[in-house]
């Protein structure tokens, strides 16, 4: 293969020559997919340069690694010693396909159609949401401007958090914030008090202001009686109201679109499970924004946009749901 005329071709071209080769390997479709996604981790994340000088490099392993640990760094919540390996085993198969001969030229390969992917489960095979880009972000983001229930309940609870009660020192403040998101939201906390107690012991106002994210998971679990409580949503939302900026909202709909588009364009490698936990829901997102390109939008408008697309695409089948329920 000619490096020089790989090199010179743009993302989207080599991408798709890769993506060939992989499918002539004897290679499952989800180590296909996580391939085509991470193996241009470099390339996203650093510069064009600086992938091909890692995979051309003489001492690859070394030159390569210490790019991705750097990258991994800069960019990722993860563990960097455990991700690494995985993403230089990528590379190592990457250089396996420069060095072969029998791959397609760039005029014969054919724009890959994104909705021509697997999914894990048939309900998720029919629905075809638009890429995610800009104009997608601005038409979600006007819809939002327009829902006037919405932005109304918004505009109360930001006089509520920021106006009339923006400490969380005195325990009637605090009451008077959870007991409101927890009507407006609908996130069927029975005993409120115990809840507000909580946040009152915890001091939450300068790791607040900071946007520590592990105040989310120290107000989530609440003893309430003798029973352990998970109100893993409805911290999430407490947290946002205070600080939209650094606490982006979790719920179902949220969770919905993320999965799909990891199960569809492998923008990260998260397993379900890492949506309920607050520091790496956080990073997945910022992993969606950058691997979409969005990184004009801050978090709380690419909040909103995923959460819109949940709801139009995965409508729930109970009542009528309110931004943020679980």
């Amino acid at each position: 293969m000619d490096i020089n005329k790989m090199i010179a071709l743009p993302y989207d071209e080599v991408r798709a020559l890769y993506r060939n080769f992989l499918h002539s390997q004897s290679i499952s479709n989800a180590t296909i997919n996580t391939a085509y996604a991470d193996t241009f981790y470099l390339w996203r994340k650093g510069s064009k340069e600086i992938f091909w000088n890692a995979v051309n490099n003489t001492d690859f392993e070394i030159e390569a690694k210490n790019a991705l640990i750097k990258a991994l760094s800069e960019n990722s919540t993860g563990n960097v010693n455990s991700l690494v390996s995985g993403y230089l085993s990528h590379l190592r198969r990457f250089r396996l396909f420069l060095a072969s001969d029998g791959t397609a030229e760039p005029s014969a390969v054919k724009q890959e159609n994104p909705t021509n992917r697997s999914y894990t489960s048939k309900k998720k095979m029919d629905i075809d949401i638009p890429n995610p880009s800009t104009n997608q972000v601005e038409i979600y983001l006007k819809k939002w401007g327009g829902l006037e229930s919405y932005h109304l309940q918004e505009d109360a609870l930001n006089k509520l958090f920021h106006e009339l009660c923006p400490k969380n020192t005195d325990i009637i403040d605090i009451l008077l914030k959870a007991s409101t998101l927890n009507d407006f939201y609908s996130t069927n906390i029975f005993s409120i008090y115990p809840v507000a107690k909580h946040i009152c012991d915890l001091d939450i106002d300068v790791r607040l202001e900071a946007g520590d994210v592990t105040l989310v998971r120290d107000i989530q679990y609440v003893t309430i009686g003798d029973k352990a409580k998970n109100f893993y949503s409805f911290a999430s939302k407490y947290c946002s109201h205070h600080n939209p900026l650094d606490y982006p909202i979790y719920d179902s709909y949220v969770d919905e679109v993320l999965r799909y588009f990891r199960n569809r364009d492998s923008f990260s490698d998260f397993q379900d499970s890492d949506l309920k936990d607050y520091i790496k829901f956080k990073g997945i997102l910022i992993d969606f924004r950058t691997f979409y390109n969005l990184d004009k939008y801050n978090l709380k408008e690419i909040d909103q946009y995923v959460w819109l697309l949940g709801k139009d695409y995965f409508p729930k089948n109970y009542g009528k749901k309110k931004r943020g329920d679980k």
